[in-house]
């Protein structure tokens, strides 16, 4: 399949530009503000094509000569996270409106934008709404002051489709990367568009991994503990009830997909921190209230940058014996599968920073795979 062209804004660490590589693109330039991301863009990928600045800033009629196939980005998600202040389009760091300057001036074949799930708040659905048709109809000319004028006049024309100009087909889902080979819980809104012109018929790819694999694994065959060459820690009781209800619930056939991959799968080769590098421990790991780490022998849960530092319980480990520790930044770049040689720049708090913003490797692969193929099909 010939590479398709990408555009990346909010570019972050590059996960999603990573995955999107891995399937095909080739990068025509990267936009990103934060100069410890941006370092860490230079340090994988030529510098010439790293942009350090304001997305509001840049040009993008001047790469309207370089057949530009996809815009792909992570838009700022601190408007709408659950963890965050949730002030929405009131918030100075909505980047949406530049995402569609992005695509209404360009016109791609796709796009594909990443979001957290407290985008789908109730108290988003509007806005969310909004953006959803700006990116639908993007060469229609908005006037008011007022996005909530601007969402009537976009509303009209979705009901009685007068409109003329380039149109895309979006839709959205939301998706949890663990369901795709990701060793992590991490739930994640995906918005995909596709110029209408190209009549590319595209649904969200099917999941490939399950919670119920992987408990069959740990609880009826014990393949699980088996291939770590561990004991399994759980009490008898516990293990025949979660035994009994997946056979009442699959028979004796184990469920279809791949197992959830956990951080112990994650880890396997690396060995305990040895002090080199981005191996390296970091001390000081403690547990509270609703800050106790994550289990080795599950996901991890959602890997964050958080607002004021790094959130402590989301970024360490829970072994065996109870004890924890903080992840070091090659096991967070492996729950975030990202290659091991992938660089990422700064220190532990600011590289934990950039990884807990990024789009793990793996999905953006998948969903990257799918989009690329789909493109593949069309004439255009």
């Amino acid at each position: 399949m010939k590479p398709m062209n990408s555009i990346e804004i909010f570019s972050g660490a590059g996960g999603l530009a990573k995955g999107l590589e891995l399937a095909g693109t080739k990068h025509q330039v990267f936009i990103e503000w934060n100069a410890d991301a941006c370092n860490t863009l230079r340090m994988n990928y030529d510098k010439d094509i790293v942009f350090q600045g304001d997305v509001r800033e840049f040009t993008f009629a001047d790469y309207k000569d370089a057949r530009v196939d996809i815009i792909a980005g992570g838009p700022p998600c601190q408007p709408f996270s659950l963890g965050g202040k949730a002030k929405g389009n009131n918030d100075e760091r909505d980047m949406f409106p530049a995402a569609i300057c992005a695509i209404r001036t360009l016109m791609p074949k796709a796009f594909i934008f990443e979001n957290v799930k407290g985008l789908l708040r109730n108290s988003f659905a509007e806005y969310f709404h909004f953006i959803i048709l700006q990116l639908t109809y993007p060469e229609v000319s908005l006037k008011h002051n007022d996005w909530k004028e601007d969402l009537k006049t976009l509303q009209e024309i979705d009901k009685k489709q007068n409109y003329n100009g380039t149109k895309y087909n979006v839709t959205y889902q939301l998706v949890n990367a663990a369901n795709y080979g990701v060793p992590q819980k991490r739930e994640r809104v995906i918005i995909v568009g596709f110029r209408s012109d190209l009549h590319v018929k595209w649904s969200f790819p099917k999941q490939t991994h399950s919670e119920d694999s992987l408990l069959w694994d740990k609880y009826v065959t014990g393949e699980y503990w088996s291939r770590h060459h561990i004991s399994n820690s759980k009490s008898i009781t516990t293990c025949q009830s979660i035994c009994n209800q997946l056979v009442e619930r699959y028979g004796f056939l184990p469920p279809e997909l791949k197992p959830w991959k956990t951080m112990r799968d994650a880890f396997d080769g690396l060995g305990e921190p040895n002090g080199h590098g981005e191996h390296s421990l970091r001390e000081g790991a403690r547990t509270y209230p609703g800050h106790t780490g994550s289990d080795i022998d599950e996901p991890s849960k959602t890997i964050k940058a958080g607002g004021h530092g790094v959130p402590g319980g989301e970024n360490m480990v829970r072994m065996t014996d109870g004890t924890i520790r903080y992840l070091t930044v090659l096991e967070a770049k492996r729950i975030q599968t990202f290659p091991d040689d992938y660089i990422i720049t700064g220190s532990w708090g600011e590289a934990m920073r950039q990884l807990g913003n990024a789009v793990p490797v793996q999905l953006a692969y998948v969903i990257g795979d799918s989009v690329l193929k789909a493109l593949s099909l069309c004439a255009n």
